[in-house]
């Protein structure tokens, strides 16, 4: 029987780092020995761990997962989990490093399971670490997210981050509302408030951010808190508290 890969986790998302766990663990393929959300404290545990590979987030505060990778000490398959669009995608194909797009996939998950037992089968693995730094340098931008992904059943619908009048957590679910609906999301709020461009997208409350060009009134509120109202087909009102008020404000030049 083929020994589990040995597989260390880091993810500053808490949730999303709980996720990918449960996917790996659900395969019997794999040995989960350490997960961090500081990739600090990640890089350092990995130094005393016999580690076969590492599934690591790309941008994440403090050090993004190009940084890790830099830092990383030679022997761990790496295996990126991003929101990159197609063409970084075929970028680390090219460079040998796997990758898994958010949200991930049961079926891809196992094809990169098998692709990383075939290379752990080989006499002598390449470094990667060279091939992986130069992409971090021809890449690293900021990769606000174009198009969100929501899945309904087997079927994954990509939404134009354009359409989107406001995100809403509600009850464990994340919404993004479109003219079509309320679509769920398969990321947290704070994790898509990290993806979104800050210039077009503000957090107005804990449970609520709105894109800022659906805003088409502003109404004062009783407890210094406002009501926005959108410029959708249902003139949404949306709450804003009481400690986002300020920055709203300034947002708008009012």
């Amino acid at each position: 029987m083929t020994e589990p890969l040995r597989a260390f986790l880091i993810d500053d998302e808490p949730l999303a780092l709980r996720r990918l766990a449960r996917l790996l663990e659900a395969t019997d393929r794999v040995a989960i020995v350490g997960r961090a959300t500081d990739p600090a404290v990640g890089l350092s545990a990995l130094a005393d761990l016999g580690v076969d590979v590492l599934f690591l987030d790309i941008q994440m505060p403090g050090l993004s997962g190009f940084d890790v990778v830099e830092r990383l000490p030679a022997g761990p398959m790496v295996v990126f989990t991003t929101a990159y669009d197609q063409h970084a995608l075929q970028a680390f194909e090219a460079n040998a490093a796997d990758y898994l797009l958010k949200p991930i996939e049961r079926g891809r998950l196992d094809r990169t399971l098998d692709r990383l037992e075939r290379r752990r089968a080989e006499p002598r693995q390449e470094d990667l670490r060279p091939a992986l730094q130069a992409l971090a340098r021809s890449l690293w931008t900021p990769p606000f997210l174009e198009r969100l992904a929501s899945r309904v059943g087997e079927r994954i619908h990509l939404l134009d981050v354009a359409d989107v009048t406001h995100l809403m957590a509600r009850g464990r679910g994340v919404y993004a509302v479109t003219a079509s609906g309320e679509h769920l999301l398969d990321s947290t709020l704070a994790e898509l408030e990290r993806r979104l461009d800050p210039a077009r997208f503000l957090r107005i409350h804990r449970a609520t951010v709105v894109q800022l060009a659906w805003i088409d009134e502003v109404h004062s509120h009783f407890g210094g808190r406002l009501i926005i109202r959108l410029r959708d087909t249902k003139h949404t009102e949306v709450e804003v508290s009481r400690d986002r008020a300020r920055l709203l404000r300034e947002r708008l030049g009012l």
